[in-house]
């Protein structure tokens, strides 16, 4: 049975934790760092751990941050996340702790996680006594197309308790849409996998006053643009999504000039390992097939971003019941479809079983139209952090105690809620 006091009394901790967890989340916000290696970042964060009794190590291809907190009775072990890096923008909020480094800003709201993240640990370090096994806390830098959470795995932050992590958690918090303090998730695929497409048209240069002698990969390369949209409405499921986003057409350089090359960039969003794979045969086939039929070739490339993030339909449950159950249900609101969006904690959920959710922190009254997360604007309400902590210590103290339980297939599950 889960022990609701013991929940009441970790959100008390949570709570008193409230201020200085604004603190830190304020000093990150000013001083944000970003890609792999964030050395004052990672500085703080040991800082704030210092005095909790954890088995904390340090990353070598990156400035990450493991901890690992045993509990009070062997079990098993389970891991939350928070990543810790920022965006290359100049912020433009006028806020009296704003970015003080110039062209890059916590729009994310990686400060946040990575605060709420020090308050779990904290808080379940103050409760290890109702803990049956261990937690993994997982610093991770360069979420931001930097692959930190893939680069974690290869230095084995799964198995840092010395076992295996059965589950893990993390959270996301947002500046827009959701209102502040709701949590939201759903159970599969919740974010989807973005990779960059790359199309090179080569035709034949020449004057602008003789299209007829040259042979013009412009009105060509136009053609891809639009017949790839054409493509997803007619080739793929719409209820398997795709959405393929061509930003940059480059050729030519003067108006005289027919130029012999063009070059398309985007990015390709999809919904499934499935279409993930099937989009860049169709792309292919479409833009070499349509480049030779006016006597031209081209080179169609695609580079891997970050898979399909997919939620255990178990852990999804396990977590919505949670929410409910510790803030009311009132406090949690089902997704109904995925954010075209990518994650790298992707990385972690494709080895084991998890949750990802997203946290409403937008400072503004009304989030429909609030500035979004990586805008210059975006502003983020630190009045969620004590919930943010409270959620994530909840999580990790249930899962453990719930998967530290015997199996007994003759009685009926425990629910979450009891």
């Amino acid at each position: 049975m889960y022990d609701i006091p013991a929940a009441g009394d970790m959100r008390k901790t949570a709570g008193r934790l409230q201020p200085d967890l604004v603190r830190l989340r304020r000093d990150l916000h000013a001083h944000p760092e970003r890609g792999l290696h964030l050395p004052r970042t990672q500085t703080a964060v040991l800082e704030a751990l210092e005095g909790l009794d954890l088995e904390i190590s340090r990353g070598e291809a990156l400035t990450s941050v493991t901890a690992v907190l045993r509990g009070g009775r062997p079990g098993p072990a389970v891991l939350l996340r928070a990543d810790m890096d920022a965006l290359a923008l100049t912020e433009s909020t006028g806020l009296d702790y704003a970015s003080r480094t110039p062209g890059v800003m916590h729009a994310c709201g990686h400060d946040l996680h990575t605060a709420a993240l020090v308050g779990a640990a904290h808080t379940l370090a103050e409760h290890r006594d109702m803990l049956a096994g261990d937690v993994v806390f997982m610093f991770q830098p360069g979420e931001e197309g930097w692959d930190g959470a893939g680069h974690m795995v290869a230095e084995g932050v799964l198995d840092a308790a010395g076992q295996r992590v059965r589950a893990a958690y993390g959270l996301h918090v947002r500046s827009y849409e959701t209102p502040r303090g709701v949590f939201r998730s759903k159970p599969g695929t919740i974010m989807g996998a973005t990779d960059s497409l790359r199309v090179t048209v080569k035709g034949k240069g020449g004057h602008a006053s003789r299209p007829h002698a040259a042979n013009d990969p412009m009105p060509v390369a136009a053609q891809m643009i639009t017949g790839i949209q054409t493509l997803i409405t007619r080739r793929f499921d719409p209820f398997d999504p795709v959405v393929v986003t061509v930003t940059s057409v480059e050729g030519g350089a003067f108006s005289n000039i027919i130029a012999e090359r063009v070059e398309l960039s985007g990015t390709v969003r999809t919904f499934s390992e499935q279409n993930r794979g099937r989009i860049r045969t169709e792309i292919a086939r479409l833009c070499v097939g349509l480049a030779a039929s006016f006597g031209m070739t081209a080179e169609v490339s695609f580079d891997d971003g970050y898979p399909v993030t997919v939620n255990d339909a178990t852990e999804y449950e396990f977590a919505a019941g949670v929410v409910r159950d510790v803030l009311g249900a009132d406090r949690f609101d089902p997704l109904e479809a995925p954010v075209a969006a990518a994650e790298d904690f992707s990385r972690v959920l494709n080895e084991v079983p998890g949750c990802f959710l997203f946290l409403g922190a937008a400072a503004a009254d009304d989030p429909a139209t609030a500035p979004s997360n990586h805008s210059p604007q975006a502003v983020f309400d630190d009045s969620v952090l004590a919930d943010a902590s409270f959620v994530l210590a909840e999580l990790a103290r249930r899962a453990l105690t719930r998967l530290a339980a015997p199996v007994n297939p003759g009685a009926e599950a425990t629910s979450v809620m009891a």
